[in-house]
């Protein structure tokens, strides 16, 4: 009989990295040194995350991360500190998971392809860009190690039967495109299209991209959750026992 496994699905990061931490040591994965816990080093407690490790949501989370009270997106001092902020926590992340055997993974999301591409300049809802990792207006570029950690994140991966990607269940959305951008699909299909998740052929699907702003959304009928949701301070645990899974959602 094959052991109980527990798996952990944090949502979009962007700059969340207290709330990662928060989140992890309440799901028992990391201590309070920030190291994986004796239970993620043996596998039977694993970790994934749905990507978009930079970019922080709004103003004032740049501000905060710069050290001003107004963050001006024209200026070469704030942008280098809103990326030099973003480094450090990110090392301390990749130094985590290197640590973890394996059992921490991180799927790309459509902000970190972007900056290590530079194919697309993203931004807020409020019209903010995010340009903090752009040489050419003053911001830093994310360092060779970060970079090359990046192009290893998978863009969909299947754990104990389980489809993980960044955007939804069709390998479409997990191409960052024209196309990928351009599509309502990639934010709508879980409300207007949730019949899509049962394509994979999974019995369950863990997705993010799309904020969740009343927490996690678990939907048992189609077979999938959307975990966007640190912002709402929830993230989901998946408990696999044989051929049983059930999802839950924890509040922290």
């Amino acid at each position: 009989m094959a052991s109980p496994l527990r798996i952990v699905a944090l949502g979009d990061v962007h700059g969340q990295w207290a709330r990662v931490w928060a989140a992890l040591r309440a799901a028992g994965a990391a201590d309070a040194t920030c190291e994986p816990t004796p239970a993620v080093r043996r596998g039977g407690l694993q970790v994934v995350l749905s990507g978009d490790l930079v970019h922080y949501k709004d103003a004032e989370s740049y501000a905060l991360a710069a050290g001003t009270e107004r963050f001006d997106a024209s200026d070469p001092k704030h942008l280098r500190r809103a990326a030099r902020t973003q480094i450090r926590e990110l090392h301390r992340f990749k130094a985590y998971a290197e640590r973890s055997a394996g059992h921490v993974r991180v799927i790309l999301g459509n902000h970190d392809e972007a900056v290590i591409t530079g194919r697309y300049v993203l931004g807020t809802r409020g019209g903010l860009e995010h340009r903090e990792f752009c040489p050419e207006v003053g911001g830093l570029p994310l360092p060779d190690e970060l970079a090359a950690w990046f192009a290893t994140f998978p863009r969909t991966l299947a754990l104990a039967d389980v489809h993980f990607a960044h955007a939804g269940p069709l390998p479409g959305m997990s191409h960052y495109d024209d196309f990928f951008y351009g599509d309502p699909d990639t934010k709508r299909w879980w409300r207007d299209k949730p019949e899509l998740a049962r394509q994979t052929g999974h019995r369950f699907g863990v997705y993010g991209h799309t904020v969740m702003p009343k927490g996690v959304h678990v939907d048992r009928e189609h077979g999938f959750a959307m975990v966007d949701a640190l912002a709402a301070r929830e993230f989901l645990v998946l408990e696999v026992t044989g051929g049983t899974l059930e999802p839950n959602v924890v509040r922290f």
